[in-house]
C-alpha cells in the first residue's frame, strides 16, 4: 500500500511541477496583445484559450477595433495571464515573391565617417571634436535644411573657415552643435571632416499587395546603411522593376545572394516607410495573382509551409520549407520564426536562403503567414521569418497617416 501511495504521490508531484512549468512558460512567452477576426474567440493552441468572449468597446479604424483585457487559461481552468484582444476584419492580400528595385533618398544625411584633416596645425577632426558621431543624421547646416553631401560641402565652403551650426538627430533626440572647420593644407579649402550618405539603392522581394489600399510591403526588415548598419531615415523612395540574372550559391559561413538589375528607371510605385518590419508604400498597378487570407500570429504553427521566391527572371516559384520554431515575443518584431528549406530544387540552385530573398512570402494552410527576413550564416538552409501580421500592422499605420493627410 505504501508503494502505491508513494507512486501516486510521485506522479502527482510530477504533474504539479509540469503544470507550474507550463504556466510559467506561457506567462513569459504569451504576448500582451492579440488580434482576432470579428466574432472569433482567442485560442493560442489546444492548451491555452480565453475563458470569456471578447467585448469590443470602441473603433480605432475601419479595419481595427480597440479591445478588452481577457483571461487566458491553461486547460480551460488554470489562470495564466490577462491579455488585450482587439477585433480586426479578415484581410486578403496578393502574395508577392517578385523582385523589385528600391531607390531611397534619406531624410537629412547620415554620418558614415569622421575623418581627420591635414591642416597647418597638424591633423584635426572638427566634427568629431564637436561631438558628432557616426550614425547621426544631419538635418540642417546654419539653419538651412540639407539632403545631400553636395549641399553640406557648399555650406562649409561658404563659411570661409567660420564656425558652422549643425543640427542633427541621434535616436529620437535632436541637437544643435557648433563645428569649427579647418583649412586643408592640401587644397586650402575649409573642411569639417564629415562623410555622409544621402541615398541608397538595392533589390528586394515583394511580400504582399493589398488590393483595398494599393499598399505593398516588402523585405521584412529595414534598409540599413552599409557602413553603420543603422536604419536609413527616408524622405522619399521609388519602387522600380527588377529582374534576377543569377545566383551566388550560399555555403556554410558565406551567405549567397541573388544577382539582379533594374530593368527600368521609371517608377512602378513609391516607397514611403523604411521600418524594422520592412519597406512599405504604394504600387501604381495591381500585380497579377489571386488573393489569400492574411494569417494572424496565433494561426501560424510549426510544420510544412512554402515560400514564393524568384531565382531567375521575374516570375516567382513556390518552394517547400519547414517552420521549425515560433517566437511570439513582442520585442522581436522580425525574428518570429525559424524556417528550414526542404525543397530539393531550391537547395540545389541556391544552397537554401540567400540575400535578396528577404521579403519572400511564407504560405501555410492557404494563408500568408509571414516573410523570409534573414539567413543563418552558419547554415544557409535555415533562416528567420517575420509574421505577416506585424508587416500588415505597419502597412495599416501608413494607411491611417494617409487618411489623416487627406482629411
Amino acid at each position: 500500500m505504501r508503494k502505491i501511495i508513494r507512486f501516486f504521490a510521485g506522479m502527482t508531484a510530477i504533474m504539479v511541477f509540469s503544470v507550474l512549468g507550463l504556466t510559467g512558460y506561457y506567462q513569459a512567452t504569451i504576448p500582451d496583445h492579440y488580434y482576432v477576426h470579428q466574432g472569433e474567440q482567442l485560442t493560442i493552441n489546444s492548451l491555452v484559450s480565453s475563458s470569456q468572449p471578447q467585448q469590443i468597446i470602441s473603433t480605432v479604424s475601419s479595419n481595427q477595433s480597440s479591445g478588452k483585457s481577457v483571461q487566458l487559461d491553461l486547460f480551460g481552468i488554470i489562470p495564466i495571464k490577462q491579455t488585450m484582444v482587439s477585433e480586426v476584419n479578415q484581410t486578403e492580400v496578393i502574395p508577392g515573391g517578385t523582385p523589385f528595385g528600391i531607390k531611397l533618398l534619406t531624410q537629412g544625411v547620415m554620418v558614415v565617417g569622421l575623418n581627420a584633416i591635414d591642416s597647418e596645425d597638424g591633423l584635426k577632426n572638427p566634427a568629431k571634436d564637436a561631438g558628432l558621431k557616426i550614425g547621426d543624421v544631419i538635418t540642417a547646416v546654419n539653419g538651412q535644411p540639407v539632403s545631400s553631401n553636395k549641399e553640406i560641402s557648399a555650406l562649409v565652403q561658404q563659411s570661409n573657415g567660420a564656425a558652422i551650426t549643425v543640427t542633427y538627430t541621434r535616436g529620437s533626440e535632436s541637437q544643435t552643435i557648433s563645428i569649427q572647420p579647418v583649412i586643408s593644407r592640401v587644397d586650402k579649402h575649409p573642411k569639417a571632416g564629415i562623410w555622409v550618405r544621402d541615398s541608397s539603392a538595392g533589390i528586394g522581394t515583394v511580400t504582399f499587395y493589398d488590393p483595398n489600399t494599393q499598399l505593398f510591403g516588402g523585405l521584412g526588415h529595414p534598409v540599413c546603411d552599409v557602413d553603420t548598419g543603422m536604419t536609413l531615415p527616408i524622405s522619399y523612395g521609388e519602387m522600380v522593376s527588377a529582374t534576377i540574372n543569377g545566383i551566388n550559391k550560399g555555403t556554410i559561413g558565406t551567405p549567397g545572394e541573388l544577382i539582379g538589375a533594374f530593368t527600368t528607371n521609371s517608377p512602378i510605385g513609391s516607397v514611403l516607410l523604411n521600418t524594422d518590419c520592412g519597406v512599405f508604400g504604394e504600387m501604381y498597378e495591381q500585380p497579377q495573382g489571386e488573393s489569400v487570407p492574411l494569417a494572424l500570429k496565433q494561426e501560424v504553427h510549426t510544420g510544412k509551409a512554402t515560400i514564393l521566391s524568384t531565382l531567375d527572371g521575374t516570375t516567382p516559384q513556390e518552394y517547400e520549407i519547414e517552420i521549425e520554431e515560433l517566437n511570439l515575443n513582442e520585442k522581436s518584431v522580425t525574428r518570429n520564426m525559424v524556417i528550414r528549406v526542404t525543397d530539393k530544387t531550391l537547395l540545389e540552385k541556391a544552397g537554401g536562403i540567400v540575400q535578396g530573398m528577404s521579403g519572400s512570402p511564407i504560405l501555410q494552410d492557404g494563408k500568408l503567414v509571414g516573410a523570409v527576413t534573414h539567413v543563418f550564416v552558419n547554415d544557409p538552409t535555415k533562416g528567420y521569418g517575420i509574421f505577416a501580421e506585424n508587416m500588415m500592422s505597419t502597412a495599416l499605420s501608413l494607411e491611417q497617416d494617409q487618411e489623416k493627410k487627406a482629411s
